[in-house]
C-alpha cells in the first residue's frame, strides 16, 4: 500500500475566486495540507462575482482555469459560491477527468444533507448564488426530505472586504439578515459565502447554541484531500515548506491591506490581468 510518504507530486494547487475572499479556502488548505503548493488568483477586476451574470462567469472561470493549467496545476479548487454555482460543471467537461476540479458547494450541501437528512437548513450567500438555487438541488440529492431556506446577504461581503466586523454594525447587519422569516426555525445554517467565516463567530453567537454554521472552507479542504489521495496526487510530507504564489487581476494597497484579514498574514500579490 503506498503511503503519503511515498507519494511525491509537487505540482500545485490551484485555486480562485472572485477577489481574495476565497483566501479563508487558501488558508484552510494550507492549514490541512502544509506540504501542497498553491497558486492563487483572485479576480479582483470582476468583483463581486455576486452581482454577475452566469454568461460572465463561466467565462471568467475559463479564462482563470487556463492560467492555473499555464502554472501546471493538479487541481483546481473554485473558492467561490457564485462561480461553483453556474461554472463548475462546466470546468469539469472542458477540463477532463486529467485534472480534477473541487467546488465549494458540493461538499458542504453533501455534509449538511447527511448531518440533517429532514432537518431545514437555512443557507445564506450571494444574489448570484440564492438565485441559482444550487444549494437546494444538491443537497436534495443526498437528503430530498430536507427543506432548504435560502437568503440573500449581499451586505455582508461589502462590510468585510471593508473590515466591518466584530462591531456594531456587523453585529446589526447579521441580526437584520437572521430575524428574516425565511430563516426561522432552522437547525443548520450554511455560510454560503467564502467571506462569511470572519463573521461565524458573531453569526453563532446570534442564533445560539441550538443551531449548527456550516463553515465551507474546513469541509472542503477535506474533500481536496480525498481527491488528491485517491488520485495519488499528495505532495511529500517532508522537506522545507512549500511557497505560494498568489495573483490578482486587479492590484491596489486595499487588497494587499485586506490579504491579512483572509489569510492571517499579509501576502506578497501579484498582478496579472487575464484580460488586458
Amino acid at each position: 500500500m503506498t503511503s503519503i510518504s511515498d507519494i511525491t507530486d509537487k505540482r500545485p494547487i490551484g485555486v480562485f475566486d472572485s477577489g481574495i475572499g476565497g483566501l479563508t479556502v487558501a488558508g484552510s488548505i494550507a492549514r490541512r495540507l502544509p506540504y501542497e503548493r498553491i497558486v492563487y488568483y483572485g479576480d479582483t477586476a470582476h468583483l463581486p462575482y455576486g452581482e454577475k451574470s452566469a454568461k460572465a462567469l463561466r467565462s471568467y472561470a475559463d479564462s482563470i482555469a487556463g492560467f492555473l493549467q499555464e502554472q501546471s496545476c493538479k487541481a483546481i479548487v473554485i473558492a467561490c459560491n457564485s462561480a461553483s454555482a453556474v461554472a463548475a460543471d462546466g470546468l469539469r467537461k472542458s477540463l477532463g477527468k486529467s485534472l480534477p476540479v473541487v467546488d465549494v458547494i458540493s461538499p458542504t450541501a453533501r455534509m449538511a444533507a447527511r448531518k440533517y437528512p429532514q432537518g431545514s437548513i437555512g443557507v445564506i450567500a450571494t444574489k448570484a448564488t440564492v438565485n441559482s438555487r444550487i444549494y437546494a438541488r444538491r443537497i436534495a440529492r443526498w437528503a430530498p426530505d430536507a427543506k432548504v431556506r435560502m437568503l440573500a446577504t449581499p451586505l455582508l461581503v461589502a462590510m468585510i472586504e471593508e473590515g466591518f466586523f466584530n462591531n456594531n454594525i456587523s453585529k446589526a447587519v447579521i441580526a437584520d439578515y437572521l430575524s428574516r422569516s425565511n430563516l426561522r426555525n432552522i437547525d443548520a445554517l450554511i455560510l454560503g459565502c467564502t467571506h462569511f467565516p470572519l463573521v461565524k463567530s458573531e453569526i453563532s453567537g446570534f442564533l445560539g447554541d441550538g443551531i449548527q454554521v456550516i463553515d465551507s472552507t474546513d469541509v472542503v479542504a477535506d474533500a481536496l484531500t480525498e481527491v488528491l489521495r485517491e488520485r495519488k496526487l499528495l505532495a511529500d510530507a517532508g522537506g522545507r515548506l512549500p511557497t505560494h504564489r498568489f495573483f490578482v487581476s486587479d492590484l491596489t494597497p486595499s487588497f494587499v491591506q485586506s490579504t491579512e484579514i483572509f489569510f492571517g498574514k499579509k501576502l506578497k500579490l501579484e498582478r496579472k490581468d487575464l484580460w488586458a
